[in-house]
């Protein structure tokens, strides 16, 4: 055991980012092994477009998680890719709302047995004694009613 483990929770930040750039390795060396041209940070943004079939950008950053910019940066990337493309809201003509380009969806067409793979893997993956997806949803549900940051500076204050 090393010192990171050793440390317990203290190092829990250190040890999801370490099991995340591990897979994160491996997810790119699985698409690189179907031919896949992809990189993973484009996931998170390509899936919601593939799901939503037409967003916003604000739309996608919520569900997603990310900041308005780097969703934008990560948008210009798959547009300069010619996976997605952007017409103007119907309602709202300065809002610009996203789909997938035919590449777009020919590309996701090769992903989904790729996805299917991974998503049996993972589920191997996770599903232990504690299953980590939950464990990760009820701690995020917490994070969400009060945040870390909040719950030290209250406990502090109440000492």
């Amino acid at each position: 055991m090393n010192v990171i483990n050793e440390a317990g929770i203290l190092a829990i930040s250190t040890r999801m980012h370490r099991l995340s750039e591990q897979l994160r390795k491996d997810g790119a060396m699985i698409y690189k092994a179907f031919g896949i041209d992809f990189e993973l940070k484009w996931f998170p943004v390509i899936f919601t477009i593939y799901k939503k079939e037409l967003v916003s950008v604000v739309e996608i950053a919520n569900e997603i998680g990310y900041t308005h910019p780097s969703t934008i940066t990560l948008l210009k990337e798959l547009e300069k890719l010619e996976l997605v493309e952007w017409k103007k809201d119907k309602q709202d003509e300065r809002k610009r709302m996203f789909q997938l380009t035919p590449k777009g969806k020919e590309l996701i067409e090769k992903m989904k047995p790729v996805w299917e793979l991974m998503y049996q893997v993972l589920g191997d993956l996770v599903n232990n004694q504690n299953n980590l997806l939950e464990a990760i949803n009820e701690t995020e549900e917490k994070i969400m009613n009060q945040s870390f940051y909040q719950r030290a500076l209250q406990l502090k204050n109440s000492k």
